[in-house]
Protein backbone atom coordinates (compact mmCIF):
# COMPACT_ATOMS: atom_id res chain seq x y z
CA UNK A 1 0.00 0.00 0.00
CA UNK A 2 1.25 3.54 -0.74
CA UNK A 3 2.52 5.49 2.26
CA UNK A 4 0.82 8.80 1.65
CA UNK A 5 2.26 10.63 4.65
CA UNK A 6 5.33 8.67 5.71
CA UNK A 7 7.20 8.93 2.42
CA UNK A 8 6.43 12.57 1.70
CA UNK A 9 9.57 14.74 1.81
CA UNK A 10 7.71 17.93 2.72
CA UNK A 11 6.09 16.27 5.74
CA UNK A 12 9.43 14.81 6.85
CA UNK A 13 10.88 18.35 6.79
CA UNK A 14 8.24 19.69 9.19
CA UNK A 15 8.33 20.01 12.99
CA UNK A 16 6.23 17.77 15.25
CA UNK A 17 5.63 17.60 19.00
CA UNK A 18 6.61 14.11 20.15
CA UNK A 19 6.81 14.14 23.96
CA UNK A 20 6.65 16.47 26.94
CA UNK A 21 9.90 17.96 28.20
CA UNK A 22 9.20 16.63 31.71
CA UNK A 23 8.95 13.08 30.34
CA UNK A 24 12.49 13.15 28.97
CA UNK A 25 14.75 12.79 31.98
CA UNK A 26 16.37 9.84 33.68
CA UNK A 27 15.78 7.34 30.89
CA UNK A 28 15.82 7.32 27.08
CA UNK A 29 12.47 7.68 25.33
CA UNK A 30 11.37 5.77 22.24
CA UNK A 31 9.06 7.47 19.74
CA UNK A 32 8.03 6.82 16.15
CA UNK A 33 7.56 9.67 13.70
CA UNK A 34 6.38 9.01 10.14
CA UNK A 35 7.26 5.34 10.59
CA UNK A 36 10.81 6.23 11.68
CA UNK A 37 11.87 4.84 15.06
CA UNK A 38 13.76 7.44 17.11
CA UNK A 39 15.48 7.42 20.50
CA UNK A 40 15.55 10.62 22.56
CA UNK A 41 17.86 11.32 25.49
CA UNK A 42 19.50 14.24 27.27
CA UNK A 43 23.26 14.68 27.32
CA UNK A 44 25.20 17.72 28.50
CA UNK A 45 21.89 19.52 28.98
CA UNK A 46 20.83 19.08 25.36
CA UNK A 47 18.40 16.70 23.68
CA UNK A 48 19.83 14.10 21.33
CA UNK A 49 17.52 12.43 18.79
CA UNK A 50 18.85 9.57 16.68
CA UNK A 51 17.68 6.42 14.91
CA UNK A 52 16.68 3.89 17.57
CA UNK A 53 19.32 1.47 16.36
CA UNK A 54 22.87 0.93 17.58
CA UNK A 55 25.31 1.06 14.62
CA UNK A 56 27.13 -1.95 16.07
CA UNK A 57 24.52 -4.73 15.96
CA UNK A 58 21.30 -2.76 15.57
CA UNK A 59 19.96 -3.17 19.10
CA UNK A 60 17.22 -0.69 20.10
CA UNK A 61 19.04 2.04 22.00
CA UNK A 62 15.83 3.05 23.77
CA UNK A 63 16.08 -0.23 25.71
CA UNK A 64 19.39 0.95 27.18
CA UNK A 65 20.01 3.26 30.12
CA UNK A 66 21.64 6.59 30.92
CA UNK A 67 24.89 6.77 32.86
CA UNK A 68 26.69 10.04 33.56
CA UNK A 69 24.71 11.79 30.84
CA UNK A 70 25.45 9.14 28.24
CA UNK A 71 23.23 6.54 26.59
CA UNK A 72 24.44 2.95 27.04
CA UNK A 73 23.37 0.32 24.50
CA UNK A 74 21.70 -2.71 26.19
CA UNK A 75 23.45 -5.25 23.94
CA UNK A 76 27.21 -4.57 24.11
CA UNK A 77 27.43 -1.41 26.18
CA UNK A 78 28.53 0.97 23.44
CA UNK A 79 28.07 4.42 24.93
CA UNK A 80 26.85 7.64 23.30
CA UNK A 81 27.17 11.17 24.63
CA UNK A 82 26.52 14.69 23.41
CA UNK A 83 25.56 15.08 19.76
CA UNK A 84 25.29 11.28 19.49
CA UNK A 85 29.04 10.72 19.54
CA UNK A 86 30.21 7.26 20.56
CA UNK A 87 32.50 7.75 23.56
CA UNK A 88 33.14 4.18 24.64
CA UNK A 89 33.38 0.68 23.18
CA UNK A 90 33.78 -1.60 26.23
CA UNK A 91 35.25 -4.51 24.27
CA UNK A 92 38.14 -2.37 22.99
CA UNK A 93 41.13 -1.07 24.92
CA UNK A 94 40.88 2.61 25.82
CA UNK A 95 43.74 3.59 23.53
CA UNK A 96 41.99 2.17 20.45
CA UNK A 97 40.03 4.90 18.61
CA UNK A 98 36.27 4.59 18.26
CA UNK A 99 35.29 3.58 14.71
CA UNK A 100 34.22 6.74 12.82
CA UNK A 101 30.93 5.16 11.73
CA UNK A 102 30.03 4.37 15.35
CA UNK A 103 28.72 7.89 15.93
CA UNK A 104 24.95 8.30 15.69
CA UNK A 105 23.32 10.20 12.86
CA UNK A 106 21.18 12.75 14.67
CA UNK A 107 17.96 14.62 13.97
CA UNK A 108 17.08 18.24 14.76
CA UNK A 109 15.22 18.97 18.01
CA UNK A 110 13.81 21.97 19.85
CA UNK A 111 11.97 22.61 23.12
CA UNK A 112 8.97 24.93 23.15
CA UNK A 113 5.71 25.17 25.09
CA UNK A 114 6.87 22.41 27.46
CA UNK A 115 7.22 19.99 24.54
CA UNK A 116 10.04 18.33 22.64
CA UNK A 117 9.77 19.03 18.90
CA UNK A 118 11.44 16.86 16.30
CA UNK A 119 12.24 17.15 12.60
CA UNK A 120 13.56 14.01 10.92
CA UNK A 121 14.20 15.78 7.62
CA UNK A 122 15.76 19.14 6.84
CA UNK A 123 14.08 22.04 8.71
CA UNK A 124 15.62 24.58 6.36
CA UNK A 125 14.16 27.05 3.85
CA UNK A 126 10.67 26.03 2.83
CA UNK A 127 10.09 23.92 5.94
CA UNK A 128 7.34 24.86 8.38
CA UNK A 129 8.42 26.52 11.61
CA UNK A 130 7.08 25.60 15.03
CA UNK A 131 3.73 27.45 15.40
CA UNK A 132 3.59 30.70 17.34
CA UNK A 133 1.39 31.19 20.43
CA UNK A 134 1.79 34.81 21.62
CA UNK A 135 0.28 34.06 25.04
CA UNK A 136 3.38 32.00 25.92
CA UNK A 137 5.23 35.24 26.63
CA UNK A 138 2.32 37.07 28.27
CA UNK A 139 2.59 37.01 32.11
CA UNK A 140 -1.20 37.25 32.41
CA UNK A 141 -1.49 33.74 30.99
CA UNK A 142 -0.45 30.41 32.46
CA UNK A 143 0.40 27.37 30.38
CA UNK A 144 -0.97 23.89 31.13
CA UNK A 145 0.46 20.84 29.40
CA UNK A 146 -1.28 17.49 29.01
CA UNK A 147 0.10 13.95 28.50
CA UNK A 148 0.85 12.68 25.01
CA UNK A 149 -1.71 10.06 23.96
CA UNK A 150 -1.79 7.60 21.04
CA UNK A 151 -4.85 7.72 18.79
CA UNK A 152 -5.65 5.04 16.19
CA UNK A 153 -6.41 7.77 13.69
CA UNK A 154 -4.62 9.51 10.84
CA UNK A 155 -3.28 12.98 11.65
CA UNK A 156 -5.16 14.14 8.55
CA UNK A 157 -8.51 13.16 10.08
CA UNK A 158 -7.58 14.71 13.41
CA UNK A 159 -6.67 18.11 11.94
CA UNK A 160 -9.86 18.06 9.85
CA UNK A 161 -11.90 17.32 12.97
CA UNK A 162 -10.31 20.06 15.06
CA UNK A 163 -11.07 22.65 12.36
CA UNK A 164 -14.73 21.62 12.24
CA UNK A 165 -17.51 22.99 14.47
CA UNK A 166 -20.48 21.29 12.77
CA UNK A 167 -19.86 18.07 14.74
CA UNK A 168 -20.17 19.83 18.13
CA UNK A 169 -23.93 19.17 18.67
CA UNK A 170 -23.52 15.49 17.82
CA UNK A 171 -20.12 14.30 19.10
CA UNK A 172 -19.86 16.56 22.16
CA UNK A 173 -23.30 16.15 23.73
CA UNK A 174 -21.67 14.86 26.91
CA UNK A 175 -19.61 18.01 27.42
CA UNK A 176 -20.68 21.28 25.76
CA UNK A 177 -22.49 20.59 22.49
CA UNK A 178 -26.02 20.05 23.74
CA UNK A 179 -27.07 23.70 23.53
CA UNK A 180 -25.43 24.50 20.20
CA UNK A 181 -27.45 25.22 17.10
CA UNK A 182 -26.84 22.70 14.33
CA UNK A 183 -26.86 25.34 11.59
CA UNK A 184 -23.40 26.88 11.07
CA UNK A 185 -23.36 30.57 10.09
CA UNK A 186 -21.52 31.50 6.91
CA UNK A 187 -17.81 30.82 7.33
CA UNK A 188 -15.42 33.63 6.39
CA UNK A 189 -11.80 32.54 6.12
CA UNK A 190 -9.11 35.05 7.05
CA UNK A 191 -5.60 35.53 8.40
CA UNK A 192 -6.02 35.38 12.15
CA UNK A 193 -2.71 36.30 13.80
CA UNK A 194 0.80 34.92 14.33
CA UNK A 195 0.70 32.79 11.17
CA UNK A 196 -2.65 31.11 11.83
CA UNK A 197 -5.33 30.98 9.12
CA UNK A 198 -8.98 30.13 9.74
CA UNK A 199 -12.22 31.67 10.87
CA UNK A 200 -14.02 33.34 13.78
CA UNK A 201 -17.47 32.42 15.05
CA UNK A 202 -19.88 32.59 17.98
CA UNK A 203 -20.99 29.50 19.89
CA UNK A 204 -23.74 29.10 22.48
CA UNK A 205 -22.50 26.18 24.55
CA UNK A 206 -23.89 23.99 27.28
CA UNK A 207 -22.17 24.70 30.60
CA UNK A 208 -22.19 21.44 32.54
CA UNK A 209 -20.91 21.06 36.08
CA UNK A 210 -17.59 19.95 34.61
CA UNK A 211 -17.51 22.96 32.30
CA UNK A 212 -18.05 25.63 34.94
CA UNK A 213 -14.39 25.52 35.95
CA UNK A 214 -13.29 25.98 32.37
CA UNK A 215 -15.75 28.79 31.64
CA UNK A 216 -15.55 30.54 34.99
CA UNK A 217 -19.35 30.90 34.88
CA UNK A 218 -22.14 29.03 36.65
CA UNK A 219 -24.98 29.58 34.15
CA UNK A 220 -26.45 26.59 32.29
CA UNK A 221 -25.44 28.07 28.93
CA UNK A 222 -22.46 30.29 28.06
CA UNK A 223 -21.66 32.36 25.00
CA UNK A 224 -18.23 31.81 23.46
CA UNK A 225 -16.45 34.02 20.92
CA UNK A 226 -14.14 31.55 19.21
CA UNK A 227 -11.70 31.08 16.36
CA UNK A 228 -10.25 27.98 14.72
CA UNK A 229 -7.09 28.19 12.66
CA UNK A 230 -4.49 25.90 11.13
CA UNK A 231 -0.73 25.85 10.73
CA UNK A 232 0.65 23.30 8.30
CA UNK A 233 0.92 20.45 8.34
CA UNK A 234 -1.43 19.34 11.17
CA UNK A 235 -1.43 21.96 13.95
CA UNK A 236 -4.74 23.56 14.94
CA UNK A 237 -5.37 26.42 17.36
CA UNK A 238 -8.73 27.08 18.99
CA UNK A 239 -9.32 30.30 20.90
CA UNK A 240 -12.22 30.83 23.30
CA UNK A 241 -13.18 34.18 24.81
CA UNK A 242 -15.94 34.34 27.44
CA UNK A 243 -18.04 37.42 28.19
CA UNK A 244 -16.32 37.97 31.53
CA UNK A 245 -12.93 38.45 29.90
CA UNK A 246 -11.59 34.94 30.44
CA UNK A 247 -9.58 33.59 27.49
CA UNK A 248 -8.80 29.93 26.90
CA UNK A 249 -6.30 29.12 24.13
CA UNK A 250 -5.91 25.54 22.89
CA UNK A 251 -3.00 24.28 20.78
CA UNK A 252 -4.09 20.92 19.32
CA UNK A 253 -1.16 18.87 18.04
CA UNK A 254 -1.50 15.76 15.88
CA UNK A 255 1.78 13.98 15.10
CA UNK A 256 1.79 11.10 12.58
CA UNK A 257 3.34 7.92 13.97
CA UNK A 258 2.47 6.42 10.60
CA UNK A 259 -0.26 7.07 8.05
CA UNK A 260 -3.09 5.87 10.32
CA UNK A 261 -1.79 6.26 13.90
CA UNK A 262 -0.88 9.49 15.68
CA UNK A 263 0.30 11.06 18.88
CA UNK A 264 -2.01 13.69 20.30
CA UNK A 265 -1.44 16.30 22.93
CA UNK A 266 -2.89 19.72 23.60
CA UNK A 267 -1.58 22.76 25.43
CA UNK A 268 -3.78 25.32 27.19
CA UNK A 269 -3.09 28.99 27.95
CA UNK A 270 -5.49 30.86 30.28
CA UNK A 271 -5.61 34.35 31.75
CA UNK A 272 -7.44 33.26 34.91
CA UNK A 273 -6.44 34.05 38.50
CA UNK A 274 -4.70 30.65 38.93
CA UNK A 275 -7.01 29.82 41.87
CA UNK A 276 -8.24 26.60 40.25
CA UNK A 277 -5.71 23.80 39.80
CA UNK A 278 -4.45 22.91 36.34
CA UNK A 279 -5.79 19.38 36.77
CA UNK A 280 -9.32 20.69 37.33
CA UNK A 281 -9.06 23.11 34.42
CA UNK A 282 -8.07 20.53 31.82
CA UNK A 283 -10.46 17.83 33.01
CA UNK A 284 -13.15 19.35 30.81
CA UNK A 285 -10.88 19.57 27.75
CA UNK A 286 -9.73 15.98 28.29
CA UNK A 287 -13.37 14.87 28.28
CA UNK A 288 -13.93 16.74 25.00
CA UNK A 289 -10.85 15.09 23.52
CA UNK A 290 -12.09 11.66 24.56
CA UNK A 291 -15.32 12.28 22.63
CA UNK A 292 -13.32 13.22 19.52
CA UNK A 293 -11.07 10.17 19.91
CA UNK A 294 -14.02 7.77 20.13
CA UNK A 295 -15.41 9.07 16.86
CA UNK A 296 -12.14 9.40 14.95
CA UNK A 297 -11.02 5.87 15.79
CA UNK A 298 -14.09 4.59 13.94
CA UNK A 299 -12.82 6.15 10.67
CA UNK A 300 -10.40 4.23 8.46
CA UNK A 301 -7.34 5.38 6.58
CA UNK A 302 -5.96 8.75 5.57
CA UNK A 303 -8.51 11.50 4.97
CA UNK A 304 -8.87 11.90 1.18
CA UNK A 305 -7.01 15.05 0.23
CA UNK A 306 -8.23 15.42 -3.35
CA UNK A 307 -11.06 17.73 -4.44
CA UNK A 308 -13.65 15.16 -5.47
CA UNK A 309 -13.77 12.18 -3.09
CA UNK A 310 -15.43 13.97 -0.16
CA UNK A 311 -18.68 15.94 -0.27
CA UNK A 312 -18.39 19.33 1.43
CA UNK A 313 -20.78 21.95 2.83
CA UNK A 314 -20.05 25.62 3.43
CA UNK A 315 -19.29 24.76 7.07
CA UNK A 316 -16.27 22.79 5.79
CA UNK A 317 -14.53 25.78 4.17
CA UNK A 318 -11.64 25.80 6.65
CA UNK A 319 -10.94 22.11 6.11
CA UNK A 320 -11.19 22.47 2.33
CA UNK A 321 -8.63 25.30 2.39
CA UNK A 322 -6.37 23.42 4.79
CA UNK A 323 -6.45 20.35 2.52
CA UNK A 324 -5.73 22.50 -0.53
CA UNK A 325 -2.69 24.05 1.12
CA UNK A 326 -1.51 20.71 2.52
CA UNK A 327 -1.80 19.12 -0.91
CA UNK A 328 0.14 22.00 -2.42
CA UNK A 329 2.91 21.70 0.18
CA UNK A 330 3.13 17.91 -0.20
CA UNK A 331 3.38 18.23 -3.99
CA UNK A 332 6.03 20.97 -3.98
Amino acid sequence: MPRILCDNAALRNAWYAVTRSVDLGAAPVSITLLDTKVVLYRSAGKIVAAPDRCPHREAPLSEGHLANGCLVCPYHGWTYGAEGRCVRVPSSAEHIPVPPRAHLATYTTAEKYGLVWLCIGEPGPGARDIPVIPQEDDPKFRRINTPVDVWRSSATRMADNFLDISHFPFVHVGTFGLAQETEVPKVKLEELDSGWYGYKYEVRASNSALGTLASGQSTDVVDRAMSSGFHLPFDVRSTIAYSGGLEHILLLLSTPIDDVTSYFTFVVWRNDDFSVSAEEIIRFDLAIGAEDKRMLEKLDGVLPLDKTTLVNAQADKASVEWRRRLNEAMSA
